[in-house]
């Protein structure tokens, strides 16, 4: 077996059962299922148990969010790669297979990120993995769009966490996912840090999900998830950037967030977004953030370099997508 399924869960047990019915009815046997719940109430674990006796249980006392779920996943497999699912989703045939073959493909793939589409309506995409801006904005390229159009591999700038594959070695080397993070943009994070090491990552159109979609927070804009993705925004910039190019980028920042701000402000979430932007920031170069930041050596200038490229591309991207 290559591979190992982590599906972190948090109270799902609404979305549990169909999740791992669709991994065994997939028509790949040939690898392992890990569930690790993350403190849960609802009755999840007990679902495991009784119904999926085969399926390897890892149990956190308390809620510590996806980061450090999905880590405890990755620290107790034993297998060439781990292929991360949220708990709302359901797997389409050869799933797994074909999300082993891209990661297989090229020796500096990093991770491969899952053709997701709607669960509600299959022909809209969900995302193509996930990009990232000279704005400071990360987006799921393609999410909303027809389906049909993103029907081609290409090179991401991070993969989405919600489905997608990583060579659980270079995890490891990495340092696994930031759990400072505790939920949203942790898989921007460690796509960012692979490229800044030289490693890439893909998208995978024939490895296919539905996606419920805010299976965790409950819903797409709420207190919880406008505090932590905001502060997660500038925490990203801060670790792993260097001062020099967060000072290139200082207009293009101040640009986007301050479209996002306007936006929240008319969802009423303007205050607590730019606390969470502050937070963020604030955290980043305090003693314990900057003790987290990515080391900057010789090797890593031409990485650099070429993912300020991307982030200038990215803004162009965005744009077309509007």
């Amino acid at each position: 077996m290559n591979t190992t399924v982590i599906i972190p869960n948090y109270n799902g047990i609404g979305f549990l059962r169909d999740c791992i019915d669709s991994l065994k009815g997939s028509e790949d046997k040939d690898f392992k299922i890990i569930v690790v719940d993350d403190g849960s109430t609802d009755g999840s674990k007990e679902l495991i148990k009784n119904e999926f006796p085969d399926v390897r249980l890892l149990e956190h006392e308390t809620n510590r969010g996806f980061a450090s779920a999905v880590n405890t996943g990755i620290r107790a497999a034993d297998t060439e790669f781990v292929l991360l699912l949220n708990n709302d989703t359901v797997v389409r045939k050869h799933f797994v297979r074909n999300m082993e073959r891209a990661i297989m493909s090229d020796g500096r793939v990093f991770s491969a990120s899952a053709r997701m589409l709607r669960f509600d309506d299959p022909d809209i995409m969900d995302g193509a993995g996930d990009y990232y801006c000279a704005l400071g904005w990360a987006f799921a390229y393609g999410k909303g769009k027809k389906a049909s159009k993103y029907d081609s591999s290409r090179e991401i700038f991070s993969s989405c966490a919600g489905a997608a594959i990583y060579r659980r070695e270079k995890l490891i080397e990495l340092g696994l996912f930031d759990e400072r993070h505790f939920a949203y943009l942790e898989d921007v994070d460690i796509g960012y840090r692979a490229r800044l090491s030289g490693l890439k990552n893909v998208y995978v159109p024939d490895a296919e999900v539905l996606h419920v979609g805010s299976g965790f927070s409950g819903s797409r804009y709420n207190e919880f998830k406008v505090r932590l993705s905001s502060r997660n925004s500038t925490y990203i910039i801060c670790k792993n950037m260097p001062i020099l190019q967060q000072l290139i980028n200082l207009p293009f920042f101040i640009i986007g967030f301050g479209i996002k701000w306007l936006f929240f402000c008319l969802k009423g979430y303007g205050g607590l977004y730019l606390k969470g932007i502050f937070s963020g920031i604030a955290y980043g170069y305090s003693a314990e953030g900057r003790a987290h930041r990515v080391r900057f050596t010789a090797d890593k200038i031409g990485n650099c370099f070429a993912i300020q490229l991307r982030l200038w591309a990215g803004i162009v991207l965005w744009a077309g997508l509007l």
